[in-house]
């Protein structure tokens, strides 16, 4: 497992395996910065804190963010931020550590980047790296 990569504006990127590690050991709080409707449709990760940045539809921002992560992550705790691809939480970390939070975002996302076909779940992502999820 990887030492998490230094990042501007929030504290690193880290691996899906070290996320976990963190969450399983007590280190952070995993917070899935999803929209509810992805994590319904496409599957979430036992244990994570729903935040949504933004909601379906229109993906407009989420109003309560930054009081439902402040609720989520105990003062002076770590979170490790999960999207689709490991974009939106970089926005997400960037604005948590605005609010004070030691926050890393997960590279790859759940899902990881798409292949040649454009479909996403085959190259990289929390789902392909085989860590814990389910459907519904």
């Amino acid at each position: 497992m990887q030492a998490p990569r230094t990042a501007e504006g929030y504290a690193g990127d880290v691996s899906a395996q070290l996320a976990w590690q963190w969450v399983q050991s007590g280190q952070a709080v995993l917070i899935d910065v999803r929209s509810d409707a992805e994590r319904e449709w496409v599957g979430q990760v036992p244990g994570a804190i729903a935040v949504a940045w933004k909601q379906w539809p229109g993906m407009a921002m989420n109003a309560d963010f930054d009081a439902q992560l402040r609720a989520a992550v105990p003062e002076g705790g770590r979170a490790v931020l999960l999207c689709r691809s490991g974009v939106r939480s970089i926005a997400a970390a960037r604005r948590a550590t605005e609010l004070g939070i030691t926050a890393y975002n997960i590279l790859e996302g759940f899902e990881g980047d798409p292949d040649t076909q454009g479909q996403r779940g085959q190259r990289g992502g929390w789902r392909f790296r085989g860590l814990p999820w389910r459907q519904g």
